[in-house]
């Protein structure tokens, strides 16, 4: 079940953020999602943020917790499993 979780997570990364040639698979758990790593930005956290909401039925931090939260694959997967 926890696997299953990063990969419905992976998915929507790239599902949502419509990232052109970069795979599910290609996404590594812990990769770094913003700054290096996949190098996304606030604008695809705000994205991701309301779709993960939706789909997991958990409010996703906005506050100084954020940042650790949306850090990698792995990170975003424990919010959820800790708030669900």
């Amino acid at each position: 079940m926890a696997d299953d979780l990063r990969q419905q997570l992976k998915d929507l990364v790239v599902r949502v953020l419509m990232l052109e040639g970069v795979a599910p698979a290609d996404i590594e758990t812990e990769g770094r999602l913003f700054g290096g790593g996949l190098g996304l930005d606030s604008v695809d956290a705000l994205e991701l943020s309301i779709h993960v909401e939706e789909q997991f039925g958990v409010r996703m931090p906005e506050d100084e917790t954020a940042k650790e939260a949306w850090r990698t694959i792995e990170s975003i997967a424990q919010y959820i499993e800790t708030h669900r």
